[in-house]
């Protein structure tokens, strides 16, 4: 179960069971797991997406990308990996669809910041 031991019990203190907690633990492990495919296949769908990323030298407010592959590992509730674009890859930690259908990621050092991204200019607009 990867919910901490304060967590355990506050939870425990508004009613649920051992039992309810670890089928609240296993949906978020199954949620994760989902996520992460999904991001993984919206990536490996689209040769060139668009972010919301502030770059210096892209003259667009939506930059776009020729993305080679998005690496994901989840373990618990975290998720992990590695976006690889054509010339230059970020550490990614965390993600999800949003309900627009773009993808949004945590995006590691050299960026540090959750960036949207999406298959055309126009949905991120």
């Amino acid at each position: 179960m990867h919910f901490d031991q304060r967590t355990q019990q506050a939870l425990r203190d508004v009613g649920l069971e051992t039992n309810d907690l670890r089928a609240a633990s296993e949906a978020v492990v199954e949620a994760v797991e989902t996520d992460a495919a999904a991001l993984e296949e919206f990536f490996d769908a689209h040769d060139t997406v668009y972010s919301d990323m502030d770059m210096a030298h892209s003259a667009s407010n939506y930059p776009e990308h020729a993305v080679d592959y998005l690496d994901l590992t989840t373990h618990a509730n975290e998720m992990r990996g590695w976006l690889r674009f054509d010339t230059w890859g970020v550490s990614v930690e965390d993600g999800r669809v949003l309900p627009d259908e773009t993808i949004e990621l945590t995006l590691g050092p050299t960026i540090n910041a959750r960036v949207r991204f999406a298959p055309d200019r126009e949905t991120l607009e």
